[in-house]
């Protein structure tokens, strides 16, 4: 066995460990006047990785812009929050905001000079962004409708609120080998992905008490990975220290420090595997925890779309479609004095959506209606709310292909081609391998990539991903066609759709479909030439 790695061969091997031993990241904010009287032109490179720590990421190209991930934990928003976000974005930025697969909201075009008043302005409203990059717990997730959905199992919003609490801007939690997950949640059909997070709480009753069946390991990126079951009960009083256990074991452990590429904690799964991890948990904690097998659910997860009762009664929430995750600081701000007048809140969901909520039932017809003369129209086929695109182009300088603009023109020739018969189809197109967008986990996925044409220039393509799904048969995808010129994405999607809705049985859905089928039926379908598996993929799948 090779010898056990110590601190200092983990400071020889990983840059971005020495940047933050020499200078903690979350400090950085102290020292931005000095930064900013330097002029952007002198920031250091170590300084700019530091920003990370507060939510921030160059803009593309890198001529002086950032863009910030403001952290909204579970979502949601009260008005007034919801209007600071969109002041600021109008204020500092140049108006526009995007909604993130992790419930976040976007803001591009800030410069450095400005960060001071924006911090000062999020954070007078309640709001922060930090820990919204960097090696630190990223926005916790969950269920959107979590405290006003009449078919939740319980309230998960106190565990969230409390983990937040704890873990968000937390120095002691800033230094973690790499971005970490959480995901909380009680919702009966597992809205929120908890096979693609570090750690996930899933909600559960055991004989009557509520509490959490944790999962543990999930990731996507390059090397996805669905989460385990740690087949552990936790009561709800006991959650967030779980969540700091399962967190500590990982992080204490040096050799998911001596590189950034196995740092993720998906790496200590695969190593360990759940019984080797919960080994380790119970050793930190100092006890046995009470053994349960999470069971299967049998539905798709929810994208809470359209009008639902609340548990409140006579109140409603409404889910709409936000085409692409676009929005604006005006729409925000509009969308917050309309939910403001009746005394409701707006959350943002996984799928890139909106859903204002504390509607009069009586008042749906007008609140709808005020909704569509903001730019939400409620009445929109649903491929757009399920259609999920990263930031890509033009902002995002890993991204090396057409993102939004491009899902834009896909979904629209199959809306006009099949009207609402694709309404369900999952559509996940992402940049580059990062996966953004959940490429990995859609109906069908998309990765941005380059291919040659006939005479031999470079040209914009994408590989396919099929077969790909979260809930109740959870897959990693696999890239079945590779460098797929731009121009032919529509015609190969297009004709898998058709071969879909000719020959699939009773209720089957797309992905069941795919996976019903061989790769040489889908390559007739889509008019294109299946790829040979590669190897990591075999060893993944």
């Amino acid at each position: 066995m090779p010898p056990a790695p110590t601190w200092e061969t983990v400071l020889e091997r990983n840059t971005v460990e020495r940047i933050k031993l020499d200078k903690p990241p979350l400090a950085i904010r102290d020292e931005l006047p000095a930064l900013i009287a330097g002029g952007y032109e002198a920031l250091p490179e170590e300084d700019i990785v530091r920003l990370q720590w507060w939510g921030l990421y160059h803009d593309k190209p890198k001529v002086g812009t950032f863009m910030l991930r403001v952290k909204i934990p579970n979502g949601v928003l009260t008005p007034a929050k919801l209007r600071a976000i969109g002041e600021v974005s109008n204020r500092y930025g140049r108006g526009d905001a995007e909604l993130t697969t992790r419930q976040c909201i976007q803001l591009h075009w800030l410069e450095l000079a400005a960060l001071p008043d924006v911090f000062a302005d999020l954070e007078a409203a309640g709001i922060t962004s930090a820990g919204g990059c960097g090696d630190t717990v990223r926005n916790i997730t969950g269920c959107p409708v979590s405290g006003i959905a009449a078919d939740e199992l319980f309230d998960s919003t106190p565990v969230v609120d409390a983990a937040t609490e704890t873990y968000y801007g937390n120095p002691a939690w800033a230094n973690l080998p790499r971005k970490h997950k959480y995901s909380i949640a009680s919702c009966p059909d597992r809205c929120n992905a908890p096979e693609i997070n570090c750690i996930s709480l899933v909600g559960v009753l055991n004989d009557g008490r509520e509490g959490y069946a944790v999962k543990v390991g999930g990731g996507l990126s390059s090397v996805p990975r669905i989460a385990r079951d740690l087949g552990v009960f936790v009561p709800k009083e006991d959650a967030v220290e779980i969540l700091g256990a399962t967190t500590s074991v990982w992080s204490e452990d040096l050799k998911y420090r001596m590189s950034r590429v196995k740092a993720r904690m998906k790496f200590m799964v695969d190593d360990l595997g759940a019984e080797g991890m919960l080994e380790r948990v119970e050793t930190k904690l100092g006890r046995t925890l009470e053994r349960y097998d999470l069971p299967q659910i049998d539905v798709q997860p929810s994208a809470h779309l359209g009008v639902h009762a609340q548990k409140q009664d006579g109140l409603a929430y409404i889910g709409i479609p936000v085409q692409l995750g676009l929005t604006s600081g005006d729409q925000l701000i509009a969308v917050a004095d309309l939910v403001e007048s009746f005394g409701g809140d707006v959350r943002v969901t996984r799928q890139q959506n909106l859903i204002v909520t504390g509607v009069l039932i009586l008042d749906i017809d007008t609140v709808s209606a005020q909704l569509a003369e903001l730019g939400l129209p409620l009445e929109t086929n649903e491929i757009w709310a399920n259609s999920i695109a990263c930031t890509g182009e033009p902002h995002c300088n890993f991204s090396v292909g057409e993102t939004k603009t491009r899902l834009q023109k896909l979904v629209e020739h199959l809306e006009t081609t099949f009207g609402d018969e694709v309404a369900e189809l999952r559509l996940h197109l992402d940049g580059c391998p990062h996966a953004c967008a959940q490429h990995w986990v859609g109906d069908l996925g998309f990765q941005a990539t380059t291919g040659k044409n006939d005479e031999g220039h470079r040209i914009s393509a994408y590989d396919i991903f099929v077969r790909g799904s979260l809930g109740p048969a959870p897959q990693v995808g696999g890239s079945l066609f590779r460098r797929v010129a731009s121009d032919a994405l529509e015609p190969a999607v297009e004709g898998l759709v058709r071969g879909w809705i000719a020959q699939r049985e009773e209720n089957e859905s797309f992905t069941a479909f795919q996976r019903r089928l061989s790769d040489d039926d889908l390559g007739v379908l889509a008019g294109l030439q299946p790829a040979k598996k590669r190897s990591r993929e075999e060893v993944e799948a």
